[in-house]
């Protein structure tokens, strides 16, 4: 027991020492917890909201203000308000393609009008076409009818075989482009030209040419021939001069 008491007394203060130690280090640890505790309770909760459920917050504010009204008349209220918002934003976006569909448009619409002019236009009538008729009287010798006719630098050549013209109407000076059209013609006994077909030359750049020479081989007028074939072929050439 004596030995107890002498150990005791030899280390109580350093038993004392821990004592205190451990006490401090304790009340340490509890104070910083507490303090950590308070800083998170105190930290706000920061939430960010997309800027349409901002502007429907603030919608709902300033009309419950104004008119007391209720939440979920307010919600539709911020809809259409946001809807009609939309819209505009739409709308502008799309204005530069209305533009260049209109521009596609009024160009179309200019198109189609000047090709109805184009066709409004009166057509030439065959009728209408006048030309000077050179004639030969009938009986005459064929040998003795020219089958050339020469007015000034164009002329107008025929190849029909013991035929001679009695009525050659010339269109030599219709054409504004000028040019050469052979016809092919059919001629019955009678001396009638059933049918004239220009043929097609790329160098001739008025299209009028070839109806003038088409009417001008129709309204030809052969010798009658009863010996001849009922429909003797032939061609007749204009060569126009250009106007």
């Amino acid at each position: 027991m004596k030995t107890m008491i002498e150990i005791y007394r030899q280390n109580i203060y350093g038993v004392m020492g821990t004592l205190i130690f451990h006490i401090l280090l304790f009340g340490f640890f509890l104070l910083t917890n507490i303090d950590v505790k308070k800083k998170i309770e105190e930290e706000q909760l920061i939430i960010e909201f997309p800027a349409e459920i901002e502007d429907i917050k603030e919608i709902k504010e300033d009309v419950l203000k104004e008119n007391n009204k209720s939440p979920d008349h307010l919600t539709n209220l911020a809809s259409n308000r946001l809807s009609a918002k939309t819209q505009a934003t739409s709308s502008a976006n799309d204005k530069f393609f209305d533009s260049n569909y209109q521009d596609e448009l009024n160009e179309a619409q200019n198109l189609v009008a000047n090709v109805n002019k184009q066709l409004a236009k009166e057509k030439v009538k065959i009728e209408d076409i006048k030309m000077p008729v050179q004639t030969v009287e009938e009986g005459k010798n064929p040998d003795s009818v020219k089958n050339v006719i020469y007015t000034g630098e164009s002329n107008i050549v025929y190849y029909l075989e013991n035929r001679y013209h009695t009525s050659l109407p010339i269109p030599i000076y219709l054409s504004q482009g000028g040019g050469k059209i052979i016809v092919d013609i059919v001629v019955d006994k009678s001396g009638n030209v059933m049918k004239a077909t220009p043929r097609n030359d790329s160098k001739i750049k008025d299209e009028m040419t070839y109806l003038y020479a088409k009417v001008a081989a129709e309204r030809t007028k052969f010798n009658a021939d009863q010996s001849a074939p009922a429909q003797q072929k032939g061609t007749i050439h204009y060569n126009f001069k250009s106007q």
